[in-house]
């Protein structure tokens, strides 16, 4: 591994003893960027809905399931037809539905094949259903009772642990005037509360409230369910359900979560999603909206999360908003109307009058565009060829820059992905951003790149030498920032940066044939996202973008919730992967100005490469990056090893007039596999203590798998 202007590292044969010496007089020209420290969020499985957003009931829209299928030449995914694979996608499927091991088996498809909506349940047998149609064109679901207290049902979890109030809202109709009633009941069929509907024959909004005795198990099951009370004909659209704490339609706790992290921007609507997205669908009356066929993923877009949304969440979460526009089956027009209803005038343009209409008078100001995601890779909508996306760039950026020249315009870029197993070398011709600075030039300023490294795995594959893999990358990844960072400058752009819009651990390990005794890996002891592993990983990576010298200016990791690594929902519970406590405790060094380190300790290597990860060759065993702020100096310490042993740790703190004592935040675990759960949601968790500053140094006991943040106020 190189040295850096900011470290210096000197190779030691003793494994379990490092020193770390900070030099205050090599200073960056540039701060830690807060951009550093961002998320990005998708529409996929439970990032957004039952995540993110506060709704509770699964399919609330009544949509025509869209269980994806193979994947079109001109990228997305078509809808099966195929009765096995729709089987097993029912028996599979791991949305919030809470249907336990007792439930019939078949009970889910049965209702679907008898054209109920996927997700919801007949209350019993006398009940039949036919699709019909909605206002908006949407489909919606006819129900015919043959006897009172028939309909639908869905068994869910509510958030009892916090709130006992909840609110519906139902579009409905009936042929023939009628009394409705929703209702939640207890697992065994006890009502526990009831709102009666009175239902029209005209479509109607239809709003009312449940409140739940205080002595209910917060954790049981509930059933939520649409009866009528005779026998008689409903048709309806949606039966959302929100509990009555929700922030603007969000989950409080996610929303708490992320603004207690200090989250400085969150990226949105995608990801794969985002290349067939048409923003529009996302506007206006929520209940006027249409439902849609996901385009990169299996399900239904509700579009209950449109920019409006968005843009909510991120006021009550404190944090900037940044867009990613569809370069995919998007137009350039569209993506500029976009960036007009965000931040156009609410008098002086169209779309800043329709945001005004919508509710939203102020512009949004949003700053950060990026154009397109992925486009290299077949799988997404519409993805094109590296002189294809020069095309498209250029066009989307100056119909963008027409509307607000002000903007910051990401390219999407692929840097350390162009390897055969993941890109058609004809899409990037092996050269994708170089392409990109030769058509283009000195228009393009930001490239992004997402960095999902090492893929499939045997499980014969050392789990260790893994590990090592993804502590050791890091060092590789800061070679080929620094590199395109110097081929971006040739191309004549003088301010260069570079965006990691996407990062995660992305190891996923298939079925194995052989003899059990050659199995050394296991979907059990995976690194995966959830893991302590993610924290380490994400920890080299930050350090080495810092160590760019201000080029790598931000890094939006994958995801918010229940996708990747961030935060999790499951039964209406919400808790923190290790990797949100360890994004958390390097957001400190926002603002600070980076510094030089001198770190002598053992290295780390790998007997073979992972995909694009290349044998890891003598990186240091301890990744340490400084920097010093207006009140103190940090220090962040990984234990990048394997070998089960502590390390102990001299910090050297050289010409830094500290005060007597340093705050240490450690975030580690005994296994590189430990993660948190619903059962036991702080199993690993930053430990705070202090350590006496003697004769300028710091002592420092770096444990396997963790990560250390040494705090040293100045005297």
């Amino acid at each position: 591994m190189p040295d850096t202007e900011l470290l210096v590292h000197r190779s030691t044969d003793q494994a379990t003893v490092a020193n770390v010496t900070v030099d205050t007089s090599r200073r960056a020209d540039n701060e830690v960027n807060p951009y550093l420290f961002a998320k990005f969020c998708e529409h996929l499985g439970t990032n957004i809905y039952h995540g993110m957003e506060a709704q509770i009931l699964f399919n609330p829209v009544f949509g025509e399931w869209h269980f994806a299928g193979r994947e079109r030449p001109s990228g997305g995914k078509i809808q099966t037809d195929d009765p096995e694979q729709i089987r097993e996608a029912v028996e599979n499927h791991h949305g919030p539905l809470a249907y336990p091991e007792s439930t019939d088996p078949d009970a889910l498809l049965d209702a679907y094949r008898d054209a109920l909506a996927f997700g919801w349940l007949p209350t019993d047998e006398g009940v039949s259903f036919s699709p019909d149609t909605g206002p908006s064109g949407n489909r919606a679901q006819r129900i015919e009772t043959s006897d009172s207290d028939q309909g639908v049902e869905q068994r869910t979890h509510l958030p009892l642990h916090r709130v006992h109030d909840y609110e519906f809202r139902c579009k409905i109709r009936a042929p023939e005037p009628t009394t409705a009633r929703v209702t939640v009941s207890s697992d065994d069929g006890e009502p526990l509360a009831t709102t009666p509907l009175d239902v029209d024959t005209d479509w109607e909004i239809v709003e009312g409230t449940l409140s739940l005795p205080s002595d209910v198990e917060p954790d049981d099951v509930y059933r939520t369910s649409l009866t009528t009370d005779t026998p008689a004909e409903l048709v309806v659209e949606r039966v959302l359900l929100y509990p009555t704490d929700h922030v603007d339609h969000a989950d409080p706790e996610v929303v708490e979560l992320l603004r207690e992290s200090d989250l400085p921007l969150l990226r949105w609507p995608g990801g794969n999603f985002v290349s067939g997205y048409h923003w529009q669908d996302g506007i206006g009356p929520v209940d006027e909206r249409p439902t849609k066929p996901n385009p990169a993923w299996d399900g239904l877009e509700y579009n209950l999360f449109g920019t409006d949304e968005f843009m909510q969440f991120c006021e009550h979460v404190g944090c900037e908003p940044m867009i990613c526009v569809n370069a995919g089956d998007g137009t350039p027009e569209e993506a500029a109307k976009w960036v007009e209803y965000c931040n156009g005038d609410p008098e002086e343009t169209e779309m800043g009058r329709l945001r005004a209409e919508h509710g939203h008078p102020e512009p949004y100001d949003v700053t950060h565009w990026e154009i397109g995601n992925e486009l290299w890779g077949q799988w997404q909508t519409h993805w094109t060829t590296a002189t294809g996306y020069a095309d498209r760039y250029e066009r989307f950026r100056e119909a963008m820059l027409e509307v607000d020249a002000d903007i910051d315009i990401i390219a999407c870029g692929l840097e350390n992905m162009d390897v055969p197993e993941m890109v058609d070398p004809l899409a990037s011709n092996g050269r994708w951003n170089d392409t990109l600075l030769e058509r283009v030039g000195d228009d393009v300023r930001v490239f992004s790149d997402h960095i999902l490294a090492c893929g499939g795995v045997d499980p014969t594959t050392d789990p260790k030498e893994l590990v090592r893999a993804y502590m050791g990358f890091s060092a590789q990844l800061g070679e080929e920032m620094l590199g395109l960072k110097e081929r971006m400058r040739a191309a004549g752009i003088e301010d260069p940066h570079y965006d990691m819009t996407e990062l995660q651990i992305f190891a996923g390990i298939g079925d194995h044939d052989g003899d059990e005794e050659s199995v050394q890996l296991t979907r059990e002891t995976m690194p995966t996202p959830l893991t302590i592993s993610e924290v380490l990983y994400d920890a080299c990576i930050r350090n080495e973008m810092i160590r760019t010298g201000g080029f790598a200016r931000m890094l939006t990791h994958s995801a918010s919730v229940n996708h990747g690594g961030g935060l999790r929902k499951a039964g209406e519970r919400v808790w923190a992967d290790p990797c949100h406590y360890g994004r958390t405790l390097m957001a400190a060094f926002a603002g600070d100005t980076p510094i030089g380190v001198e770190v002598a300790c053992d290295t780390i290597s790998t007997g073979q490469s992972f995909r694009e990860i290349a044998r890891v060759e003598d990186v240091p065993a301890v990744d340490a990056m400084a920097a010093e702020g207006e009140d103190a100096l940090r220090i962040v310490l990984v234990n990048r090893t394997t070998h089960e042993k502590a390390i102990d740790v001299t910090v050297d703190l050289g010409e830094y007039d500290a005060g007597d004592e340093a705050e240490l935040a450690t975030l580690g675990a005994d296994t590189w596999y430990a993660q948190n759960s619903r059962e036991d949601p702080e199993a690993v968790t930053p430990e705070y203590s202090t350590s006496d500053i003697e004769d300028g140094t710091v002592a420092v006991t770096l444990e396997p798998y963790s990560f250390v943040r040494v705090t040293v106020p100045e005297s």
